[in-house]
């Protein structure tokens, strides 16, 4: 099968780069940005991408791809650390900028873009999405300038004699007008890769990694009741022999209202032969007694999963199970584990960075047949697999619950306002058919009391924050644009029928600069 081998240099949207790619029809491969490209690693590549990167091409130490890369002649697409990188290292100059670029930036064509394969289809002005504050200052020998972005700052190059061309975007992200076109351009019209991947192909593949890793051995899937983990689940119920699939649904008391009877019901649909509920709601809320930092309450709450798998697992008699997990792309990315080691962390995923669980991972005994897909390519996995409609189009759900939806200390007082409050938005959402229009929706509980009237009196309340976005896979997010008439009638009836409730306010971030979750 084509490939496009991506190097990745730690940048928040290598996986976003790759993901785009195989919407092409093309099969992404991820490498270390310092990978040996050797004839393995070359094989069936009809071209290359760099990625972005958090650090800047000048500083000591800073990645660089091996050097075989530039004599292997295939073409080369440099974005934002990846052209400023080229520019460096045929001698050009990168500097820091005054004032970095960031978010949506207008990108000008020059004249020397004319007929150029890379540009093809773009309008002679169109909005790029910058993430930068490094930038190229003078272009090194052979680049000619295609584009530019406010300014005149170089915003895309090539070296026609050398294969090489770079952008200083990111057309990778949703917000770039035209990006997934000139990606096209590059991975089809420049590299000549054929459309050979899909979903189906997907699963062939997975398939085959999963059974040798399992061998005649067993799996033991944690189920958090989201799309994720029921995939997961409806995975490998169809690769594995069914009576070697364990499914474990661990009940943290921090899921929404009436969640974990609806969970059972969409596990047995599954036609699970082994399928365990474990009642846990006491320990955690034990343990996150006094816990007000999120890192520590995930940190918590990923610990106490495991130590109440182990005991489950040790009730069940399958110690030697591999744990298998519902984990995507984007919870890898913001944990710091994407590919390599110079990603950074966003914020901890508990099924990535709990100690326990990363103890498995080094230890070859954790299965993550999801780890590369997006949630979108998850929704269609699980179409694919038969899995129910109402369970593929449910809103994301992280896997620490409200725990990281309370801020602050978590109680069961605070978990039972929140499930009551969440479930109103929620209702109100599907009753005004606006649910399926969101890509998540959600209540936060804030850490802080308001003051308030309720009747004649005084009376001091929480407040709950709505989260409500737009996304194609959670790496950029745009807040939904509610009409007023809908929120003041979301916000009535929250205030109305949860009496602890005494202010609503609505979050108007966009990821970036803001994550979807609070926490």
């Amino acid at each position: 099968m084509d490939k496009i081998l991506i190097l990745d240099f730690g940048s928040q949207y290598t996986q976003l780069i790759g993901r785009r790619v195989r919407e092409i029809g093309v099969y992404a491969e991820i490498l270390p940005g310092d990978a040996a490209l050797d004839a393995r690693a070359l094989a069936g590549a009809k071209g290359v991408i760099l990625s972005g990167s958090p650090r800047s091409c000048y500083e000591s130490g800073a990645p660089r791809p091996d050097p075989a890369l530039f004599g292997a002649g295939l073409p080369v697409l440099g974005l934002c650390y990846g052209i400023q990188l080229m520019t460096a290292d045929f001698g050009g100059r990168v500097e820091r900028l005054s004032e970095r670029e960031y978010g949506r930036k207008a990108v000008s064509l020059t004249a020397a873009a004319a007929g150029e394969r890379l540009l093809a289809g773009a309008a002679a002005s169109f909005s790029s999405w910058m993430s930068h504050g490094d930038s190229i200052a003078a272009p090194a020998p052979g680049f000619e300038v295609l584009a530019v972005s406010e300014g005149g700052i170089p915003a895309a190059l090539r070296d026609t004699k050398r294969r090489l061309w770079g952008l200083q975007f990111h057309p990778e992200v949703s917000h770039c007008e035209g990006g997934t076109r000139i990606l096209e351009n590059f991975v089809v019209g420049i590299c000549g890769a054929a459309r050979e991947w899909s979903m189906e192909a997907y699963l062939e593949e997975v398939g085959e990694r999963v059974r040798a890793k399992v061998g005649s051995g067993e799996a033991l899937l944690l189920i958090s009741g989201g799309v994720d983990s029921t995939v997961a689940g409806a995975l490998l119920l169809k690769i594995l022999p069914k009576d070697k699939v364990h499914l474990l649904y661990i009940d943290t008391g921090l899921m929404r209202k009436a969640e974990s009877e609806e969970v059972m019901r969409n596990l047995r649909a599954l036609g699970a032969t082994h399928l365990r509920k474990a009642d846990a709601e006491p320990e955690f809320l034990a343990a996150l007694a006094g816990a007000e930092d999120p890192e520590e309450k995930r940190r918590i709450i990923g610990d106490l999963f495991i130590k109440v798998q182990e005991r489950e697992v040790a009730r069940l008699g399958i110690p030697e199970a591999f744990l298998a997990q519902g984990t995507l792309y984007t919870d890898l990315i913001e944990s710091g584990k994407g590919v390599g080691t110079k990603a950074q962390v966003i914020k901890s995923h508990h099924n990535v960075r709990s100690p326990l669980v990363e103890a498995k991972r080094a230890a070859g005994r954790v299965i993550e047949p999801l780890d590369r897909l997006y949630k979108d390519e998850v929704r269609a996995l699980g179409r694919l697999l038969g899995v129910s409609e109402e369970v593929v189009r449910r809103h994301p759900f992280p896997g620490p619950g409200l725990g990281v939806r309370i801020l602050g200390e978590v109680t069961k007082e605070r978990c039972d306002i929140l499930r009551e409050a969440d479930a109103i938005y929620i209702e109100e959402l599907k009753r005004r058919g606006l649910y399926d229009r969101i890509w998540q929706a959600f209540s936060v509980l804030l850490p802080l009391r308001s003051v308030g009237v309720a009747g004649d009196e005084r009376k001091y309340g929480s407040v709950l924050a709505l989260r409500a976005v737009v996304s194609e896979d959670g790496m950029t997010a745009d807040v939904y644009p509610f009409e007023a008439d809908d929120l003041l009638a979301i916000s009535s009836a929250i205030t109305n029928k949860v009496g602890e409730i005494g202010r609503v306010v609505y979050d108007v971030s966009s990821k970036p600069p803001a994550t979807i979750e609070w926490e």
